[in-house]
């Protein structure tokens, strides 16, 4: 991932450090957290991102 990573979080998160960033890369979705933006991002490929995203918004994960 030599990429230059571009870090999103939400807008629900405010101007704290207390959320969850994500960036896009081609076929991979990484995921930090805020409060040490220099640890080891987990990453996930699309498909595996995208099946987690269905089972929360199907409710599979509670």
């Amino acid at each position: 991932m030599s990429e230059q990573r571009k870090w999103r979080k939400s807008s629900y998160s405010g101007q704290h450090n207390n959320c969850v960033e994500i960036a896009c890369f081609t076929g991979i979705i990484a995921i930090r957290d805020s409060k040490h933006p220099d640890a080891v991002a987990l990453t996930f490929a699309d498909a595996e991102w995208s099946a987690f995203v269905w089972g929360l918004q199907a409710g599979d994960l509670k």
